[in-house]
């Protein structure tokens, strides 16, 4: 933690737990999308009709190493500046998965990126900003 900057135990706390919770959640969707076939995705996932298999394996990927970029820096206080550079990209993720969902018609399946790229905002924020992580 920087010394200039104040914060709180709590606010670490939460931080980690957001970190943690997020983590686990774009680490299982980033696997999935990149392992599981696209006639099996395209079931559960109707944007996944709509989107060339190549970009559907990319935002995998994208996912899988945001869920990395969550933890990795931060906990080995490894460059942990890229946690909140992480949090923030996924929230760029997050609104083109609610535009993509609002394009094809599926207004309602917007909520769960909204949440996501919220909890993002706040690590970028948090991380970024109010509780850095300083490297070893």
């Amino acid at each position: 933690m920087s010394s200039n900057v104040p914060s709180s135990r709590g606010l670490h706390l939460a931080l980690w737990v957001v970190q943690g919770l997020l983590a686990f959640a774009f680490l299982g969707a980033g696997v999935m999308k990149m392992t599981t076939p696209v006639a099996e995705l395209a079931a559960n996932m109707g944007w996944v009709n709509t989107t060339p298999e190549p970009l559907v394996r990319f935002i995998g990927a994208a996912e899988f190493a945001g869920a990395l970029g969550l933890i990795l820096p931060s906990a080995l206080r490894i460059k942990p500046m890229l946690t909140p550079i992480a949090a923030a990209l996924l929230v760029v993720v997050m609104i083109l998965a609610a535009g993509k969902h609002v394009m094809i018609g599926e207004a309602p399946m917007v909520v769960a990126p909204l949440v996501l790229g919220g909890l993002c905002a706040f690590v970028a924020w948090g991380r970024g900003v109010k509780a850095p992580i300083a490297s070893r």
